[in-house]
């Protein structure tokens, strides 16, 4: 036994455990392939045949695996995948946002400010003056008849009145075909 240690550099005790098919008393599956592939040369067999037994013959060796890894380990590593999905989505965010907001103010009825004629105010002239405020986009109709907007997003009509006029109707649409509609109560009180 010697002998054969001298030349194959292998412990007489894992030569008698191989021997003996004593699996439990031997290192690694790796390293006893290389102890049989050593043996066999000094024996003069075909290594391959040899290794093929072994791994026949070499009982697998239980894997532990550890039930609850160190948390410690895991640190939140910050990638830059990790910066360009955070700008993809505030971009997203902020896209959408901007596109959600026009279509709100888009689908709103427009705002109207009534400034002239005030609410049963009493008129002695034939014609009275309408006048107010809409969003810049708005059409606006005074009793069905289009009135001409101005930059600053006021508007200005000149109404014929008689004794039977007691209401003017001032209606703002949006392009989206939104209405806002202010009827104003007004007395007229005409010198014949």
């Amino acid at each position: 036994m010697n002998e054969v240690e001298q030349e194959t550099h292998i412990k007489s005790e894992f030569v008698e455990a191989i021997e003996e098919t004593k699996w439990s008393q031997l290192p690694e599956f790796t390293v006893v392939t290389g102890f049989v592939k050593n043996l066999s040369s000094f024996y003069g067999l075909d290594r391959n045949k040899m290794v093929a037994l072994l791994r026949r013959d070499y009982p697998p060796k239980p894997v532990t695996i550890n039930p609850k890894p160190d948390l410690e380990d895991r640190k939140l590593v910050w990638k830059p995948k990790f910066t360009f999905l955070l700008g993809v989505l505030a971009l997203i965010l902020v896209v959408g946002g901007y596109l959600g907001y026009q279509y709100y103010m888009f689908s709103q009825p427009p705002k109207l400010e009534i400034f002239v004629p005030n609410e049963g105010q009493v008129i002695y002239q034939r014609s009275i003056t309408v006048t107010g405020k809409t969003n810049q986009d708005a059409v606006v109709t005074v009793n069905n008849q289009p009135t001409l907007m101005h930059e600053d997003s006021t508007f200005k009509a000149e109404v014929n009145v008689d004794e039977n006029t007691s209401k003017i109707e001032i209606k703002a649409i949006s392009r989206s075909g939104k209405e806002t509609i202010e009827i104003r109560n007004i007395e007229v009180e005409l010198d014949s």
